[in-house]
């Protein structure tokens, strides 16, 4: 079993964005290893910790605190692959990145479609660039895509109606974008197996590879204390707008992230719960 750990994360945005929504995915990111002293809890970067037991399983070492930085913001606003994405393109809007030992986040825009789309939310990868070491792995895909508009009952629940669940009423989502709050939730869940534990297929999941069940994806659903399918769980709910979330960063956006599958316990653990 090989462990990675990755600190650079570069954003390929393909397509058209505004400068806040940009800004709720930049966030998230520098986020997670970097929580300010008067951030309320719990926090992005409290969240993010819980993926240290998994270095914690196969190092003895205590593990040194980890700056995660976000390197590259590219800007792709004229469809450089045009507007309908197979495997291919989104390899191409990756390698745009050009930087070793990086995670390149490829996020399309709403007009922007996807082969396969609907069935996944989202995935990731790797290109097989210079090999160092006996590693082929240099360049790490992770695909977001907007959800508001392509397939909001699978890919942006709880802000929106499930499909084949039992119903309930939707969530406000924390930043007032369905599409990027959403985007948020995927990306939380890839980047839990991209950056920490199964980034080329041979860490830690369960399942078969083609269907791998990874720490950010074995607890679908489950935001909160007492969540079941169609019900997210107990969540803080902004007293002023009605949103939903679970986690808090240094400039008062808010987050929903679902729960990490703890390897010590063998179960999940939502955002709060004893982490």
């Amino acid at each position: 079993m090989k462990f990675f750990y990755f600190r650079k994360f570069n954003l390929i945005w393909n397509g058209k964005f505004t400068p806040s929504q940009r800004a709720i995915i930049s966030d998230f990111i520098l986020s997670l290893s970097s929580s300010a002293p008067k951030t309320a809890q719990p926090s992005v970067a409290t969240w993010w910790k819980a993926t240290d037991k998994y270095y914690q399983l196969m190092n003895s070492r205590k593990l040194r605190r980890l700056i995660l930085s976000l390197c590259n913001r590219i800007m792709d606003k004229d469809y450089s692959m045009g507007k309908l994405h197979a495997r291919r393109q989104i390899e191409l809007l990756a390698a745009k990145g050009r930087q070793e030992n990086a995670i390149n986040v490829v996020l399309t825009s709403a007009d922007v479609a996807v082969n396969g789309f609907c069935s996944i939310c989202g995935t990731h990868g790797f290109s097989k660039g210079k090999i160092i070491k006996g590693e082929a792995p240099q360049v790490c895909v992770h695909l977001g895509w907007q959800p508001a508009t392509q397939c909001p009952a699978q890919c942006a629940w709880p802000f929106h109606q499930p499909m084949n669940r039992p119903k309930s009423p939707s969530l406000v989502a924390p930043n007032k974008e369905v599409g990027l709050d959403g985007m948020v939730i995927n990306l939380a869940r890839l980047l839990a197996g991209t950056a920490t534990t199964n980034p080329f297929g041979n860490g830690y999941f369960t399942g078969p590879k083609e269907d791998a069940l990874e720490a950010g994806s074995a607890c679908p659903g489950m935001y909160g204390l007492g969540a079941y399918p169609g019900y997210a769980g107990e969540l803080s709910v902004d007293p002023r707008s009605g949103a939903s979330y679970n986690a808090n960063v240094a400039n008062r956006m808010k987050h929903l992230l679902s729960a990490l599958f703890d390897p010590f316990t063998n179960s999940c653990s939502p955002l709060g719960t004893g982490r």
